[in-house]
């Protein structure tokens, strides 16, 4: 069965980087890297050697999606699944590899939630300590798909990925583990009319967090679109803004953890207006709904080395 570590970075395509990068530095707490040579800008939220990506674009939306696998010794089983399912998997080369702190990785385009996802083990030597800034983020900790085809993805991230559903709320919306990641959820899959950013979350060190980034996201002249809150799947507290695109960002605080053996069994919540929320925010229009769409798989990237030929 194929082990993670965890939901381990988000690529965005951003339309003006300069901006971008002062607001994910500035106002949501991640710290600088480097910059690659395409122009990207590295960032970290915690140890790791990044956290998230942002890539100059002409349209905002989902790039990539980083899974960082337990070891070495999961990309055989992974390979089998991703191959036997039908996918096209692409090795990324050791040179790309070395500069992002990875020692392996390969990625593949995954049509139901239409992203490109990556899998990967880093570096042995990759992690740096972390001083958070403006607030005390402690991890990457989710993305949300939006997608028409939810009910086929949940099927794919749990049958051929071996992700774990926690909790569904009605046929809106399904929060899965990174199995054995104890966290409730590291991805979830939401129905919606098309395939784009849900949201993406960072999970914070208290409460107290939450409520000193309301006044810096009104100061920074970020829209907060729902929140606070507390989520009844998960149990977290919660604060929803835009950042300068229009994609949707998450704090939390709190999650619900899981054993990795006699787990609970997943829950299915009726839909309700406190389904989402059990304090009753109220919750913008915008939020959820996908500013910009997902990036098509890209060529530089995804016409690399087929993995086949990587092991003739």
């Amino acid at each position: 069965m194929i082990r993670y570590r965890k939901l381990g970075r988000i690529e965005l395509n951003v339309t003006d980087l300069a901006r971008s990068r002062r607001f994910y530095e500035e106002v949501v707490g991640l710290q600088y890297v480097d910059t690659g040579p395409d122009g990207e800008v590295r960032l970290r939220c915690d140890h790791d050697h990044h956290s998230l990506v942002l890539h100059p674009s002409t349209g905002a939306g989902l790039r990539c999606a980083g899974f960082m696998l337990e070891d070495m010794a999961q990309f055989d089983p992974l390979l089998d699944r991703l191959t036997g399912a039908g996918l096209s998997v692409h090795e990324v080369s050791p040179q790309t590899c070395a500069a992002r702190g990875q020692q392996r990785a390969i990625r593949v385009f995954e049509p139901l939630v239409g992203a490109t996802l990556e899998f990967y083990v880093p570096s042995a030597d990759s992690a740096r300590p972390f001083e958070p800034t403006v607030t005390r983020i402690q991890r990457l900790g989710h993305v949300v798909f939006n997608t028409p085809n939810a009910a086929r993805a949940v099927a794919f991230w749990r049958d051929v990925l071996n992700f774990r559903e926690s909790d569904s709320v009605g046929e809106f919306i399904t929060f899965m583990r990174c199995w054995p990641n104890p966290y409730h959820h590291g991805i979830g899959i939401a129905k919606f009319e098309r395939e784009c950013l849900h949201h993406v979350n960072y999970m914070v060190t208290e409460i107290d967090d939450i409520g000193r980034a309301l006044s810096r996201l009104k100061a920074a002249g970020s829209d907060v679109v729902f929140g606070p809150g507390r989520h009844p799947a998960s149990d977290s507290v919660f604060l929803y803004f835009l950042d300068p695109d229009g994609m949707t960002m998450e704090y939390s605080f709190g999650m619900e953890a899981f054993p990795e053996t006699f787990p609970r069994e997943p829950r299915r919540i009726e839909p309700s207006p406190l389904s989402l929320d059990y304090w009753g925010s109220a919750r913008d229009p915008r939020c959820f709904t996908g500013a910009g769409a997902n990036a098509a798989p890209l060529a530089a990237e995804m016409t690399a080395t087929a993995v086949e030929e990587a092991g003739s």
